[in-house]
This record gives C-alpha cells, structure tokens and sequence, in this order.
C-alpha cells in the first residue's frame, strides 16, 4: 500500500498527499476506516491509488497527538502569531495557548508580526514581552508580512515538520502564509469596529513546503481556556520558568505555601509579574500577597 499525508479537510473532503508521486489525491475513506477513526488533516494514511485522483483510504496510523483547534494531527510545531497593536497584544491569551500546547507536547514559536506598523513606544513594548518569552525559554521572532522581513529566519522553523499558525483573528496568519510559501490566500482587515479580525479560514489544509514538511492556517480566536485541556493542579508543570526552582513541598502549587521557590523567584525578579499573575489567573486563584510579590 502507499502511504499518504492528510493535506486537506474540510465537511466531507479529504485530500491525500502521496509523496512517492508527488501528488494530492481525493482521499475516499473504506467504511472499516470511519469506524475506527475520524480523520484530521495532518493524518498519516496507508491505502491504495484507484486511479488518477483517487485514493482508497484503508487504514490511518497512531498519532502522537491531535490538536482540537485548529485540528490537526501529528503536529511538531506551534507557531502563535500575535501582535502588539491592531489587534492588541494579549497575554492572557497567549499564556493559555502555551499551556496548552506544551500539555500537547507541541513546541511552541511564539511570532510577533506587524513591527513595521510600531510607533518607537510600540517598540519598547514589544521588547518588553519579547524578554518576557525568552527568559520563559520560547522562541520568540519578529517578522512583517507586509515587508517580508523576519520570514526566511521563521521558514528554518517549519523545515521537517508538520507545523501550524495559531493566534487571535486580525493578526496576519494568512498574510504570513502567503509570504512563506509564495501563494496568494484570502485576508481580510481587522474591523474597525471591534478592533478583531475576521475569520478568513473556515477549514484546514496542511500547504507543503519543501520535503517533509507542512505548515496549516486555521480560523482564528480571541478566547482559549486551558483549562478545559489540563487540569487546574497540572497547570503549574506547563509554565516552563517554574520547573527551574524547587520547593519545600513536591506539590506546591505556587499560591499559598511556605517556602515556595517560584514566588522567591517571582520577588527577585526572575520570573516574570505578568506570567506569575497570568499563572494565577488561568487556575482562578486570587492572593493577598499578589501586591508584594509584584509591586
């Protein structure tokens, strides 16, 4: 049997890549398959060519994970597009994304795109969070779709890889598509009436770049809660800064115990205010001591 790629899924269409013909298929799935599985875009699949643009699927292969949005299967890495203004950076959000996507065992490239369109105080801001990120141990890049700059640095990240562009609406994830893989796709403004953009993308497609490797779009979204994915006492092991500093107690959830190496971290400085209180935030904790731990 060959062995194929899931590249495209939207209702009732799948599409197959079949790398030993350099070709997409109509994936048509075998009823013994839709019993066992749905099937994602990102899906490896084994079946049969029946003929020139079709493609039997008779079996799809383990995954080592399944994103739920966008869906996407089998994904190495997360690149989360945001931006400092139109729309606005938010931390909450991309905190959320974080946990979520290192629960998923995903790697996370944290992009801030539009630093052509930054005013000298935007740019000072920017530097800020892009501190922030680093000292967490992310890689953070900047990039401009508009001008292409930052891009050929973002294309060493999705070589090899199943990769997808997460993030709020409006922030220019297809426009970022488009100058990586040299193809025109539908972007719209950010409404000037909610300051958020507008879905551009209602399904998923994986766009090959080079050998091996695929990177997907997917709609975009201002609200993502982690913890309908990790529970509330888990949430602690996805901030990576905290598993630098050890504890009294081995399950310390950094709020109210004695001794607690991440809030003596959070003091000196060596973690962050806002992803200590983005911490506290996501697991609904509110403390007293907030106000001396982050003056």
């Amino acid at each position: 049997m060959e062995k194929g790629i899931v590249v495209d899924r939207e209702a009732q269409m799948i599409g197959v890549y079949i790398p030993d013909k350099d070709k997409t298929y109509r994936g048509i799935p075998r009823k013994k398959v839709l019993k066992k599985t749905k099937i994602y875009a990102g899906d490896y699949v084994l079946g049969n060519i029946v003929d020139e643009n079709t493609f039997a699927i008779e079996d799809v292969e383990e995954r080592k994970n399944l994103l739920v949005r966008p869906p996407v299967a089998n994904v190495d890495i997360a690149i989360i597009v945001m931006s400092i203004k139109n729309p606005d950076f938010d931390s909450f959000l991309l905190d959320n994304l974080l946990v979520v996507y290192e629960y998923m065992e995903v790697e996370p490239v944290i992009v801030f795109n539009k630093i052509d369109t930054l005013s000298e105080e935007d740019r000072i801001e920017l530097e800020k969070w892009e501190k922030v990120y680093k000292d967490a141990g992310y890689s953070v890049l900047k990039v401009s779709a508009e001008t292409g700059e930052g891009i050929e640095k973002l294309k060493d990240f999705l070589k090899g890889s199943i990769c997808v562009l997460a993030g709020p609406s409006g922030v220019g994830k297809s426009s970022i598509l488009s100058r990586l893989l040299g193809v025109s796709l539908e972007t719209r403004e950010v409404s000037e009436k909610t300051g958020r953009g507008r879905h551009t993308t209602t399904g998923v497609r994986l766009f090959r770049f080079g050998r091996n490797s695929f990177v997907g779009d997917a709609p975009g979204f201002s609200k993502v809660d982690a913890l309908l994915f990790v529970e509330k006492n888990k949430v602690k092991d996805y901030f990576r800064e905290f598993l630098r500093y050890p504890c009294k107690y081995p399950n310390c959830t950094h709020t109210s115990e004695p001794e607690c190496g991440v809030k003596e971290a959070v003091k000196r400085g060596e973690i962050s205010c806002e992803r200590y209180k983005n911490y506290l935030k996501i697991i609904k904790v509110y403390l007293e001591e907030i106000k001396q731990l982050c003056p």
